[in-house]
């Protein structure tokens, strides 16, 4: 089974990596924090427009994402400090957002071998 990749590129919105600094650590945040699979299976929920997306600022902070496990916070559950945080750096209400989403996960591929190619 192919999993899309989330709502990387349909999103509802965006954040700069530099403004989402009061999402990380992912672990210490009092929030609902979803990941890998669970993450998947909520992103696989909702649709893009209600999704909001932590986007790189610099190849730093891109490689920094692409390593970070797909991990999704639901916006309903965030402390109100960072609320308001985002909330500024949004143009829509945040309350019209259901996710957040850091990181996008990789579908798996079947492995060929060249052999199966011999025969072409």
């Amino acid at each position: 089974m192919i999993m899309s990749k989330g709502h990387f590129y349909s999103a509802g919105e965006s954040i700069e990596y530099g403004t989402a600094a009061c999402l990380f650590p992912v672990d210490e945040l009092d929030a609902t924090v979803l990941q890998h699979r669970d993450a998947q299976l909520a992103l696989d929920a909702v649709d893009g427009d209600t999704v909001i997306v932590v986007s790189p600022t610099s190849l730093a902070t891109g490689y920094k994402l692409g390593g970070h496990p797909v991990t999704v916070i639901r916006v309903d559950s965030l402390p109100a400090d960072i609320t308001a945080t985002l909330d500024a750096a949004v143009e829509d209400d945040i309350e019209t957002f259901d996710l957040i989403q850091i990181g996008k996960w990789n579908h798996s591929s079947p492995n060929y071998s060249l052999a199966e190619f011999t025969d072409a």
